[in-house]
């Protein structure tokens, strides 16, 4: 993989948070630069599952992510939800993929219908106009007719929909695996080379 590889990394206040911090940890791995975004719900999320508190200011972010997971200088960049100046609000500059993980489906629905009302919406409405890989992985159940007609529409548009479904034929035995499980099926379809989880045909 390209080490300049860029990825959005948007984490809203879907259930799953640990789907998202597991991504981040393991595009820093891959030598991948990201670029880190999050609602305000992320944050009641993160503290919910997690117990873990969301650095309030993009500074702050850079500085514990790139501690947290032992990230190269400048390869965590956090953008505020209304920083229009971000490289990821212009179509001049996109990132060669985005994932918003987890995602509700509020932002899944603003994706679809391109309100671009914050970072996020617009990041990835630039994904979408720009023909770039765009990843949502709504963590809901069941879903209703207005999110799967959301679903519909974005998949349409080019977006790749993967809900939060862990397999099963890798015979799991904790939660970090099944949680390993999906965020390889993400980093697959956005090329970054992986070995977080057993494949099928392949001996266990």
């Amino acid at each position: 993989m390209d080490a300049t590889k860029t990825v959005v990394v948007a984490l809203t206040g879907a259930s799953g948070m640990a789907y998202g911090m597991r991504l981040v940890e393991s595009l820093v791995r891959a030598d991948a630069r990201v670029f880190l975004l999050y609602s305000q719900a992320a944050h009641v999320v993160a503290k919910q599952e997690l117990g873990f508190v969301l650095p309030p200011r993009p500074a702050e972010a850079e500085r514990h992510f790139s501690e947290r997971y032992g990230a190269k200088e400048g390869q965590i960049r956090a953008f505020g939800r209304d920083d229009w100046f971000a490289p990821v609000a212009s179509g001049s500059n996109p990132a060669d993929a985005m994932v918003i993980c987890p995602c509700t489906t509020g932002t899944l629905a603003a994706v679809a219908m391109g309100l671009s009302d914050n970072l996020i919406e617009r990041a990835a409405d630039v994904m979408l106009k720009e023909g770039r890989k765009l990843v949502l992985v709504p963590r809901e159940t069941p879903f209703s007719t207005v999110h799967l007609e959301n679903m519909l529409t974005l998949a349409r548009a080019g977006a790749v929909i993967l809900p939060a479904n862990p397999g099963f034929y890798h015979r799991p035995t904790r939660v970090e695996e099944l949680v390993d499980f999906i965020v390889a099926r993400i980093l697959d379809h956005i090329g970054v080379p992986n070995r977080l989880a057993g494949r099928w045909g392949e001996e266990h």
